[in-house]
């Protein structure tokens, strides 16, 4: 049989069974920030194991896309050295929510594996929990007592988390031992006798104090890796050699010229087992939704395409060469799985792009661990004890410094170092982590997210898509958090910013800041402390204008992006969003910057709906009958309910599934604009854009900053000539800083010839100041005349090159007896120069700079002297 063959007879044999054929959930988890990835069949109906969900159906069976590379489901270091662990897989599974149980499931599990698929039962081991007996009773019904085994908590026991549902599993391992000895090897984690069906039974409820309660109903959870009985059913000891992986390795031989012969000991085929496993995980996570980056799952893809780069160094590659793959593995897998075929040209640049750039520093970065390996192994002092024998080792701090400085993550670091014979002081290098995390978080501002994380069992009904007022009960209260049984509050989802407003409860108004969603409970974040009052009345009132901005803004959301599409093509995937009272963010997958014809484009498709005065009408149906229409636009990474809510505004042009708050008409949307087009990230693009006031503010923004320019400048010179005056004021108020120090060595004459002035004394001030123009110089001189108020004197001189420049002022209450002018003219000429002016202010120039120290000790107050005579 073939791989697609035996995936699709498995559903069918489910479906034979009573069972949903239901599609596998995005990798890219929706709702739930305990996971990076989608690790397990279970993923997408884990609200139905805790109880907070519920499906429209008991039975259920599908084909999961699975991601294992944190945590502890890492497998990463394992990938291409063995023949049967992968970062990405795909998981074949049947469940049963509080329908059939142990017997069923076992039946089932054993009449499929040796009935449809015919495999040999004598090579067939169960594996039970050490003290289920009934599973190990119904065993017996299909395998001798010698090929049941009973394990522990380990293997043998499966918990969702510290507390909650969990319950004894039964594994199905299959031998591959020529002799069909492998009892000895069950759960050894053998690649002769390997696990390929794990049967879940949750019949428990952990408790808080570790102890176990029966829970109302049970369920039954299963689990079989689709590579695995590939590898099983197709007669090959490793799935690399099946025909999901064979493909893609044949088209790393042609590529490279190098041999694959299947030796676990082969360089060569250990970096084409490793590529060709990669290539998948990167092809699905970005189909879903996820790009490589720097931070949570966007780092984990960029160690993998890094690794897998890595890898094809040691194959001879030094060109991108992942990307090429792609084109392959649509062929294997395009039909079961559309979106890698949808988003083709988005994966392969994506992939491209990070080869490209992470080629740019790996050679490097190998360059420098060499560097670095020869190093150490000169030093004899650098080794660490492993087990019996002697290590040499690569410190924390060099292993950090190839992360940070080339982008070389610590795995990556350490298959270098293992290729050498080394070890890496991975301690070391965490502590260095942390400490750069921690001063990552001392340089920004904490927010708290208890209101996402609050632990609240009971459930909030969101009653309100067009009314703004509700009474409601509260449920719960914790500081100044507040749930209620029902709310006209939206909390945050899907892009669409939350509700504010005013909650009213025992006399005391309190204003909603923020609302969010902790499993059905919808938690209101209050501005204090909410008085606790569970079980009382409280009145909800949504900050009407606000509420209607936003739903303003995500209509105008639904109607771009299906402009956009149309624009750009049917490629662009929705990457993230922000919809809010004051402007709209949309994020997609494009390669590009829009140009303005493409910007003028959507715009105006947009405003033709808005003008149009489109209805906007909302349906409720359901998710199966919503798949059936091909009008309706569902996307990967959102997760929808068995029941959804379809927005359409014009049924041949806009139709999306969404739980937000809309216009009824999309003439009050008024009118759209884009302000701003930007890249986020590599293959990503951002579009930023306004509707309703946010236009009448971006108008007023516009006009003010085109006042603002007609203003200053018509033209670049007179931009220069502002900015030259700009620096000149700000020179002058530099230099003016330093009058104090002039006028505090002013020189007082108060006697005569004063007398005849008819003034007690007179202040003269003299000083050197730096002025690269006249006017700058006036200016500061007048900043000093100002100072002197009355019966004073100031000269103040700058020298620019060879020249001298003068400026006398004189306060108006001398002006007309001791006149600038004069006083001026008389001290230019002591330098050699002339000047003149008007009686409160003059200027002068000169040429002899040695002499203008003593112009301003004493020469100066001389000549003022005499003109007093």
């Amino acid at each position: 049989m073939t791989s697609k063959e035996i995936r699709q007879s498995f559903l069918d044999y489910f479906k034979d069974k009573q069972h949903r054929i239901v599609p596998s959930a995005p990798v890219i988890p929706h709702g739930d920030p305990t996971l990076l990835f989608i690790n397990a069949g279970m993923n997408q109906f884990k609200d139905v194991f805790l109880g907070s969900g519920k499906r429209d159906y008991t039975r259920a069976a599908d084909t999961q896309k699975c991601i294992r590379v944190s945590g502890k489901h890492n497998d990463l270091e394992e990938v291409g050295v063995d023949t049967y662990h992968h970062t990405f897989f795909e998981m074949l599974g049947n469940w049963s929510f509080g329908d059939y149980y142990k017997a069923e499931a076992i039946a089932w599990a054993w009449q499929l594996l040796t009935e449809v698929w015919s495999l040999d039962k004598n090579r067939l081991f169960a594996t039970v929990y050490r003290t289920d007996d009934e599973s190990y009773d119904l065993w017996k019904n299909y395998l001798p007592e010698d090929r049941i085994q009973r394990h522990g908590e380990k293997d043998n026991f499966w918990e969702m988390g510290e507390t909650g549902p969990c319950g004894p599993c039964s594994e199905i391992h299959y031998d591959r031992t020529p002799d069909n000895s492998g009892a000895s090897l069950v759960n050894a984690d053998s690649p002769d006798v390997i696990e390929i069906w794990n049967l879940v039974f949750i019949q428990y409820n952990r408790k808080p104090d570790g102890s176990l309660e029966d829970l109302a109903a049970k369920h039954v959870d299963t689990g079989m890796g689709f590579e695995r009985i590939c590898a099983v059913i197709q007669g090959k000891n490793s799935n690399y050699d099946t025909d999901v992986f064979m493909p893609v390795i044949d088209k790393i031989v042609e590529l490279s010229g190098k041999k694959y012969s299947g030796d676990l000991n082969d360089p060569d085929g250990i970096a084409m087992r490793v590529i060709a496993d990669h290539v998948r995980t990167l092809a699905f996570a970005i189909a879903d939704g996820a790009v490589p980056g720097n931070e949570g799952r966007g780092y984990v893809l960029r160690r993998i395409l890094r690794r897998g780069s890595r890898f094809a160094r040691n194959l001879g590659f030094n060109e991108p060469v992942i990307y090429k793959l792609l084109p392959v593995l649509l062929d294997i897998m395009g039909d079961v799985f559309p979106e890698l075929i949808k988003q083709k040209a988005t994966i392969e640049r994506v992939v491209k792009g990070e080869e490209e750039s992470f080629l740019k520093t790996l050679g490097r970065g190998i360059e420098k661990f060499e560097a670095l390996a020869e190093s150490i192994e000169s030093n004899s002092n650098i080794k660490s004890n492993t087990k019996d024998n002697e290590q040499l080792i690569i410190p924390g701090a060099d292993a950090f410094l190839l992360y940070d400085t080339f982008g070389f993550p610590l795995d990556l670091t350490g298959l270098l170092a293992r290729e050498k014979g080394f070890a890496v002081d991975t301690a070391g290098f965490e502590e260095r982590m942390n400490k750069q995390k921690e001063r990552s978080r001392k340089a920004r501002k904490v927010t708290s997210q208890e209101a996402e994380t609050i632990d609240f069992g009971g459930s909030s009904e969101f009653t309100c898509y067009d009314n703004f007022t509700e009474e409601a009960e509260v449920l719960f209260v914790k500081d100044n958090l507040m749930v209620p049984d029902k709310t006209p509050f939206y909390a945050e989802s899907g892009g669409q910013a939350s509700d504010t407003g005013i909650l009213t409860l025992a006399g005391e108004t309190y204003i909603i800041t923020d609302v969010k969603k902790s499993g059905d409970a919808i938690i209101h974040v209050c501005d204090r402390s909410v008085e606790p009052l569970v079980g009382s009345a409280a009145l909800l009132k949504v900050d009407i204008k606000r509420r209607r901005a936003i739903m303003r803004s995500h209509s105008a959301t639904h109607l771009f992006h299906e402009a956009l599409r149309q624009v750009l093509g049917g490629h662009i995937q929705q990457a993230g969003s922000y919809v809010g009272p004051d402007y709209l963010r949309f994020d997609f997958n494009h390669f590009e910057a829009l140009s303005p014809q493409q910007i003028e484009s959507i715009e105006a498709m947009v405003n033709e709906k808005i003008f149009e005065a489109v209805e906007v009408v909302t349906t409720i149906l359901s998710l199966e009958d919503a798949r059936k229409n091909d009008n309706i636009r569902m996307f990967f990474g959102d997760k929808y309910g068995d029941t959804v809510r379809a927005v359409a505004m014009d049924d041949s042009f806009s139709i999306e599934l969404c739980g937000g708050t809309h216009v009824a008409n999309t003439s009050r949307i008024g009118l759209f604009k884009i302000t701003g087009e930007s890249s986020i990230a590599a293959g990503v693009r951002r579009i930023e854009a306004v509707t309703g006031e946010g236009i009448e503010k971006y108008i007023y923004g516009l006009q003010a900053a085109i006042n603002k320019q007609n203003n200053e400048s018509n033209d670049l010179n007179e931009k220069i000539r502002k900015l030259e005056k700009e620096l000149a004021s700000y020179k002058v108020e530099e230099a003016a800083s330093s009058l104090t120090k002039i006028l505090s060595h002013a020189k007082i004459i108060d006697k005569a010839p004063v007398d005849k002035t008819g003034f007690d004394s007179i202040t003269i001030a003299t000083g050197q100041v730096e002025a690269e123009d006249a006017d700058t110089l006036r200016s500061i001189a007048e900043n000093l005349r100002n100072k002197l108020k009355s019966q004073g004197i100031g000269l103040l001189a700058a020298v620019n090159g060879e020249k001298v420049q003068l400026v006398c002022v004189v306060t108006d209450d001398l002006k007309n007896k001791l006149p600038a002018g004069k006083l001026v003219g008389s001290a230019a000429r002591i330098l050699g120069g002339g000047g003149g002016g008007k009686p409160h202010m003059a200027t002068a120039g000169a040429r002899d700079i040695s002499a203008l120290g003593d112009l301003l000790k004493y020469k100066f107050e001389s000549i003022v002297r005499e003109m007093l005579d």
